[in-house]
């Protein structure tokens, strides 16, 4: 009887020991399921924040290596030294910069004269040149400006200087120019530009580079360099802005009163100066971006590292050429009118053909390619500098 209630009580223990412990499973098996969910979320939360914080830190990673690569010595709200912005540049002297370009470019006259023929030829087949009728309309009204003014008796060379002027004030090349004619212009320019600045690469580099080499090879950042004209166009908005106000200032009598005049003359000088600090770097970034592999934003951002403390002087050439470039025009073009008032007094069968307007294309496409040239250097020799 023992033995038996034994037997029941320990099969009986067993049962209630066994279905305690499929409860006790259970409740683990449920308990470490509900933790393992919770644990499960908790690790999805886990691997989510890591994320957000390892982007942030990516963030600022970049832009800390940005800043380390692109320094900039002006901080708001600090006092910026000169010592901490001046920059030392070894480079000749304004003269001296007009007349090396100037060699430069009769140096390789061979290469250069047959390009200018080809864009001549090229900018009168695609857009044409100035009407002979329009440009004789220019000497018949500076005629009667004389005979109201000075009875007739003004010389050629004021009449030929007068002609020089409004040609090149109202057009120069041609006039009337629709979308079509003003696309193939800016088109057959960039060309010039890319080809004259590969051309110039190749000769500092100890080559010799032939036309046709420039032609075929310097297309490619065709795409890189229209976009940073488009960046140029954005960056003389304020420009814009100033001649559009001043037309409208004029027309409503609004800088009759000195106050309101003052007020628009800081707003003016403001507008110039912003244009003006960020076009001066962007120009060298168009030399900048002709490099082989370069991105347009790539070729800003080195261009404006290169401009840093240096857009004073940058500007100061730019002006220079500016004046230089009008010396090529009078030194050149007038003699080119008077010859062509003279020739057209005794031979009226050469009346209508157009002389001064294919010469002006001829001299603007020279201009131009002694732009390009002028820029270069100086971008030459701030590389060399900063390789110093």
């Amino acid at each position: 009887m023992v033995k038996t209630s034994s037997k029941k009580t320990t099969t009986t223990d067993k049962k209630s020991a066994g279905s305690k412990g499929t409860k006790g499973s259970k409740k683990n098996q449920n308990s470490k399921h509900s933790k393992g969910s919770k644990d499960g979320s908790s690790s999805k939360l886990a691997k989510q924040a890591p994320i957000k914080k390892g982007s942030l830190r990516i963030l600022r990673s970049k832009i800390k290596t940005f800043r380390a690569q692109h320094p900039r010595p002006h901080k708001s709200f600090r006092r910026s030294y000169r010592e901490d912005y001046r920059r030392e540049t070894v480079t000749p002297g304004l003269l001296s910069h007009a007349m090396i370009t100037f060699k430069t470019v009769f140096k390789y006259w061979r290469t250069f004269l047959p390009f200018i023929v080809l864009m001549v030829f090229l900018y009168i087949f695609f857009v044409g040149l100035m009407n002979e009728e329009f440009y004789q309309e220019f000497q018949s009204e500076i005629d009667q400006t004389s005979e109201e003014i000075s009875g007739g008796k003004l010389g050629n060379f004021a009449k030929s200087g007068l002609i020089l002027i409004s040609t090149v004030m109202t057009g120069g090349l041609n006039t009337g120019m629709d979308d079509t004619q003003v696309t193939f212009t800016v088109g057959l320019f960039l060309i010039m530009w890319l080809v004259t600045i590969f051309l110039l690469r190749h000769f500092f580099a100890g080559e010799k580079p032939k036309l046709r080499d420039g032609l075929y090879n310097a297309l490619g950042p065709l795409l890189s360099t229209l976009l940073v004209f488009m960046i140029i166009f954005v960056q003389v908005i304020p420009v814009m802005l100033v001649i559009i106000t001043y037309s409208a200032a004029v027309a409503t009598n609004f800088l009759d009163t000195p106050f309101y005049a003052l007020v628009y003359f800081l707003f003016a000088a403001t507008m110039v100066l912003i244009s003006g600090y960020l076009i001066s770097s962007s120009l060298m970034g168009l030399v900048a971006v002709t490099a082989p592999g370069i991105y347009p934003l790539t070729a800003l951002f080195a261009a404006a590292d290169m401009m840093q403390g240096r857009r004073m002087k940058f500007i100061l050439r730019l002006l220079y050429l500016i004046l230089v470039v009008v010396l090529v025009y009078i030194v050149v073009m007038l003699p080119i009118i008077m010859l062509d008032l003279w020739l057209k007094s005794f031979w009226t069968t050469i009346a209508s053909w157009p002389i001064v307007p294919f010469c002006l294309l001829v001299v603007t496409c020279f201009v131009f390619i002694y732009l390009a040239t002028y820029v270069y250097l100086y971008y030459r020799w701030l590389l060399d500098n900063r390789e110093r």
